[in-house]
């Protein structure tokens, strides 16, 4: 199921930055991406001319302004664009997977076998991906006389 979910994840953030980070719950992350994707957009893109060419009612309409898009949009605000869209995918999908920043693996409390994140020890399940957790065993005492 996690593997499901970063999949969808990187695909939500290729047709729209910061969505797949709306899927997961990262919140900050999503609006970054989403205004920077929008802010690059508005600063390269021609949007003067896709405004005057009016309100996209057919197919053949939509692809008459793929093609002023790609015509009109130079190569430096295409790699922008992309570049954009390829990391909000694979930081999402890596944030899906449960791959945070900063690559600490040491916590001070015990954490879920399934998503690695730290869980609520009086719980018997993780909150975070909802596995079934088994009871920790107390350790047997052994009396060295």
């Amino acid at each position: 199921m996690t593997w499901l979910r970063a999949l969808l994840a990187a695909g939500l953030s290729v047709i729209m930055p910061g969505a797949g980070h709306v899927l997961v719950r990262d919140w900050l992350r999503a609006a970054l991406f989403a205004g920077l994707f929008l802010s690059v957009s508005a600063f390269f893109l021609p949007i003067d001319q896709l405004t005057a060419a009016g309100p996209i009612t057919s197919y053949d309409e939509a692809f008459e302004q793929a093609t002023i898009m790609a015509e009109e949009t130079d190569v430096m605000a295409q790699f922008f664009l992309s570049f954009i869209a390829l990391f909000a995918a694979v930081d999402s999908a890596f944030r899906a997977l449960g791959y945070l920043p900063g690559g600490d693996t040491e916590t001070d409390g015990s954490t879920c076998p399934e998503c690695g994140k730290e869980i609520d020890e009086d719980l018997a399940f993780c909150h975070w991906c909802t596995t079934r957790l088994e009871p920790a065993e107390p350790e047997a005492e052994t009396n060295d006389i």
